[in-house]
Parts: C-alpha cells; structure tokens; sequence
C-alpha cells in the first residue's frame, strides 16, 4: 500500500491524500484552499480538467465532513466516481447549497452541486465499505463540524488511521479515545497514523471546553438582555452553547433566519434523537415585519443568531432603534484572527460587522485537537510505521509535541 499526501502537508486545508495498491485507489477528501482575506482563492486544483486528470484512476473518494477545505472540489469529479460521505453531513451541505442557489447568478453551479450531493453515498458509522482491495471504516469523531469522521483503512496486510478534522473538548469528544482503543486498536495495532495539526501554530494557546463556554455564555445573559452571537451555522456544539445558556433564562426567544432554522431542524432530527443539548425544539425566524417576535424580543430579552450580511446588517438597524443600546452584547464566537486589526486572516466583512455593535464579547475554542490531545492520541496509538502529519502549517512542530522519542523518529514530513 502507498501513502500521497498531495496537498495538506504543509498548509491547512486544501487537503488532498491518496491511499493505492496495485489494483485499487482512493482519495480521503478533496478539498478546496482556504480563502484569503478578501474571499479570494488561490487554488491550483481550481480547475475541473485538473481535477479529472488527478482523479483519472480513482475508484472512490471520501470525505471526512462537509468544510470546504475537505469537501470544495467535490463538482468537478467526473460523475462515474463513488463519492462517500456522512448521512447528516449530506444533509447540512444539501441545505448550504439550496440556500446559496437564490444568490442571483449562482443558479447553474448550485444547481450542480444539489445534483452531485444527491448522488453522494452516505456511510455509517463503524460499517466497512469495500472498494476494490481497500476497506474504509469510518468512526465518528467531535468536530467544529458535525458528522464528522476519521478513517481506518486496511489493504494488503497495512492499516492507517486518518483522523480528518477532531478535538477532544467538545461535547461529543469523550468517545474520542475509546473508539481508538476498543474499535481501531482492539483489532489490530495501526501502521500508519495520518494526522491533522492544525493547532500546531498555537501550542501556547490553552483549548477550553464547551461547558466552560456555556458558563461564560450565561455570565453574558445575567448581564445583558439582548445577546446576538456571530458563530458558524453549522458547528452544531456551538450552536448547543447559546440555546441551552438561552433555555435557563425562561421566557428569552431563541432566534435566527431561515437558512439557520433548517441548519438546526437537521441536527435535531439526528444528534437531537440522541441527546437533548442537540435537540433545537423552539426556534424562532426573524422577519423586519414579524412585529409580534420584536416586541416579544423587546420585552423579554433573547438569544439571536446572526451573520456577517447586509441581510442581517439590516437586521440590526431594524433592532437598534427598538431596543437600549446599554442591554445590547454581541458575542463573537469565532477566531478572533477574523477581526484582529493587522492579522492577514482579518476578514473586511466580519470586522464592519462587529463595529456596528456597542459592544462585543468573545467567547471561543477552537475546533481543532490541543497539542496535549494530538500527543496522546500519537502515543495511543502508537504506529508501527510512521507518523504523517496534515491540515498544518508547522508540521515540523509536531517534534515538538510530548510524545515518546521513538515516535518523533517516526514523523514523515517528506514525500519527495
């Protein structure tokens, strides 16, 4: 069996990785390169010959969740190509893409990408699936995205581990080390552990918790009546944050748009069966003209979700007038690099949306594994072979990490 790693090593996102015998070969995600500041992509693979050309012998392609730096180029694969992704995870992007085709001028490619997600295969979790000689096992994984997953793959007496994107400290990230243990390691030690290190570049920062985010969240609420929060859309524990901080302040409605209703009707048809920090059952959408919900909000307070638009810029001119700018918080619940003055990450969209605001909070955690959490996933399971790190710009820093000197010796950072 053949590892390429042909892109990912040495960026986040954008991440492409190739597993082959002689016979069969795969791709774990296809993604597309982030985007720089002013929303432009620079991105090699942009290209739908390109794409053709590097999926020209291709029997499958996998996706670890929906992100565009894992799924972006999944439109320009050639039709005759399995593509597998996560039941819940189909969903989210089908519902992405219908909101993004009323964009005038976008009809035709969203148009495409609805026909493609539908023809996408949905896995799940712990099931095999054999394509050619290579077997895929997904397992589910906590992730700033939901219905996320990292992959064993067996070929040829050889086993590699890909986690994708995961973190520990989410709600859902206390079945990260048992299924290693009791479904991966259980069956057999792991050649080859491919690896994000997406945290890599910040090994001083401290990883906090969604539960001490949810007793931040509630200080916030005591103190200000009307809380809008900018997060993603579709990081499902986040959005668990807000509406169970908001559930414990009685009468406050939870409010968002359409598109975010539908984000969160998904989630509680699947997470939400589950548990009931997932299940989102009292939602309100937010219309200028829905005077019974401002004046509700006006007297009660609530919990309202927004995001860096003129849709929702407008919102808000609406709502100043209605409400003291004294009782009014944003929280900004997203990386702060977005809106630091200076940063080459600062987003023009999100720093004008933030200083429409008398005042913003922030309050968030990353997405992404901590140093410690990468290290004990390393020394758990604790590769035969090697060490593949991916989805970072300091790969070298994974010497860095406390993990056993026989591991570091292991660490592959060239595929030349």
């Amino acid at each position: 069996m053949e590892i390429i790693i042909h892109r990912g090593i040495d960026q986040i996102g954008g991440c492409i990785t190739e597993i082959r015998t002689d016979t069969t070969r795969i791709l774990i995600d296809l993604g597309q390169n982030l985007p720089d500041n002013q929303g432009r992509v620079n991105d090699p693979f942009a290209d739908k010959e390109k794409i053709e050309l590097l999926t020209r012998h291709i029997d499958a392609i996998f996706y670890t969740h929906y992100h565009g730096d894992h799924l972006g180029h999944f439109v320009a694969v050639p039709r005759h190509i399995p593509q597998y992704i996560g039941q819940t995870a189909r969903k989210v992007a089908l519902c992405k893409a219908g909101r993004l085709s009323l964009i005038p001028g976008r009809e035709t490619i969203s148009g495409e990408e609805i026909s493609y997600l539908n023809r996408m295969i949905p896995f799940t979790p712990a099931q095999p699936i054999q394509t050619g000689n290579i077997r895929v096992t997904p397992y589910f994984v906590s992730h700033s995205a939901y219905d996320s997953y990292m992959f064993l793959i067996e070929a040829d007496g050889t086993r590699i581990l890909h986690t994708g994107d995961f973190r520990e400290h989410g709600y859902l990230g206390k079945g990260l080390f048992p299924t290693i243990r009791e479904q991966i390691l259980r069956k057999g030690p792991v050649d080859y552990l491919v690896t994000e290190g997406t945290m890599l570049s910040r090994l001083d920062e401290r990883v906090r918790h969604e539960w001490e985010l949810m007793a931040d969240v509630k200080e916030i609420m005591k103190k200000y009546k009307y809380v809008f929060v900018l997060c993603s859309s579709t990081d499902m524990e986040r959005l668990a944050t807000y509406y169970a901080a908001n559930k414990t302040f009685g009468k406050r409605p939870f409010v968002c748009d359409d598109y975010q209703k539908n984000i969160l009707k998904i989630f509680s048809e699947s997470a939400g069966t589950h548990s009931s920090l997932f299940n989102f059952e009292q939602v309100y959408s937010f219309g200028t003209g829905n005077e019974k919900l401002i004046n509700w909000m006006k007297q009660e307070g609530c919990c309202m979700l927004v995001r860096p638009t003129a849709k929702y810029a407008g919102y808000w001119e609406c709502l100043r007038s209605q409400l003291r700018p004294e009782e009014a918080v944003l929280i900004y619940s997203m990386w702060k690099e977005y809106v630091r003055p200076g940063s080459k990450h600062a987003k023009t969209e999100y720093v004008d949306f933030i200083n429409r605001f008398p005042l913003v909070k922030y309050i968030h955690t990353s997405g992404h594994a901590s140093a410690e959490c990468l290290a004990a996933v390393c020394n758990l399971v604790n590769p035969v072979c090697g060490i593949i790190p991916i989805h970072s710009e300091n790969s070298n820093e994974y010497n860095k990490l406390p993990i056993r000197e026989e591991l570091k010796r292991k660490i592959i950072l060239s595929f030349s």
